[in-house]
């Protein structure tokens, strides 16, 4: 059994296939995983903690707008399906699975040509054009929500919730030794995803004078973005924590946090959902994560921040609230996990097994 995943640029439709590549190796451990991704995106290193074979393939990106790169980009689309055609064959997988992102488009559109299965999982509230070029070819589709499904035809989409990764954590004081954390203390977990975010590093730092020295905040800045500012701020703030990325130490990062800032991409809301976590999101302005926010922030299940008009002090008033009423944070949590539940194992190894045969 071969299955070739494919994703990539950042690590939101990444983060759900490794939750199937985990749930579906402890099923058939003599399953063979391959990976197609982009070429300088933040995928590479976190796929190779799984020694998954990753290959790279051109592609473009078509927007919803008038533009020149339109024209050029359908060029790399093309080279990229003769990319494709070339590495199925030498390959041989027996099914394809991805959640998103352009450089999947030529290596479904080429497997679809050859007569390989594929599953199509979509996560966020709004449908990536990506994710709907694909739904033509797929012979699976699958959904993170349940009202997304009227998006997708009818007779091969499915609700299943967002596979999530195993996140359990042996022993968190094991966890707290790592980031050298005393049992009882407030942890903040800040990241902004597999790229960074300028704006949550920008509001951080503006929220760190005014939080009790004695907090410790686990900051993901991103391997991308200037980090000047933070790691000057280590200087003058102990307990402030500052990594480009994390990989492995991600779950012990999630274990000890009490409260998480983040993005609003569902792979990442998701693995906070599955873990009960409260949770302050910056969404993407003017993006599909402005929708995700909405739809938890009318559920109560997160509270929701305007990078464009929000303050460092507003984002520091709003955590020390949390920290000061666990009641509040459990609360959120719950509401996380009643709105996002995950996929069950049972239906992911279903899915698979279906396909494959």
């Amino acid at each position: 059994m071969k299955i070739m995943f494919s994703g990539g640029g950042t690590l939101g439709p990444v983060v759900p296939l490794l939750a199937i590549a985990e749930i579906y190796k402890k099923h058939n451990p003599q399953v063979e995983f391959l990976w197609v991704g982009t070429q300088n995106g933040p995928e590479k290193d976190l796929i190779a903690e799984y020694n998954i074979p990753f290959f790279t393939i051109f592609s473009g990106k078509l927007r919803r707008y008038i533009s020149l790169w339109n024209f050029l980009d359908i060029f790399k689309i093309l080279f990229g399906f003769l990319q494709s055609l070339f590495l199925l064959w030498q390959k041989k997988p027996d099914l394809l699975i991805t959640a998103g992102g352009f450089v999947s488009v030529p290596l479904h559109f080429a497997a679809f040509t050859l007569g390989i299965p594929a599953w199509v999982h979509q996560q966020d509230v709004q449908v990536g054009l990506a994710n709907k070029l694909m739904s033509y070819t797929a012979t699976k589709i699958t959904t993170a929500l349940r009202d997304s499904q009227s998006y997708f035809p009818e007779h091969k989409t499915e609700w299943i919730g967002n596979p999530v990764r195993d996140l359990s954590v042996n022993d968190i004081n094991e966890s707290r030794k790592k980031f050298n954390i005393a049992e009882g203390v407030p942890v903040i977990l800040a990241m902004g995803g597999g790229t960074g975010s300028n704006s949550i590093n920008k509001l951080v730092i503006e929220a760190l004078p005014a939080w009790p020295r004695d907090w410790h905040i686990i900051h993901l800045v991103g391997r991308e973005r200037p980090r000047e500012l933070q790691e000057n701020a280590t200087g003058v703030f102990p307990n402030y924590h500052v990594y480009p990325f994390l990989k492995g130490d991600m779950k012990d990062a999630y274990a000890v946090a009490d409260v998480v800032i983040t993005r609003a991409g569902f792979a990442s809301i998701t693995e906070l959902a599955a873990l009960g976590k409260a949770t302050i999101l910056l969404p993407m302005s003017l993006t599909h994560q402005e929708i995700n926010a909405r739809l938890l922030a009318d559920n109560k299940a997160a509270v929701v921040l305007d990078e464009r008009t929000d303050s460092g002090l507003k984002l520091a008033r709003i955590v020390m609230e949390l920290v000061e009423f666990p009641e509040t944070r459990d609360y959120l949590g719950k509401r996380l996990q009643t709105v996002l539940p995950p996929a069950s194992h049972t239906k992911v190894l279903e899915i698979i097994d279906s396909l494959s045969s």
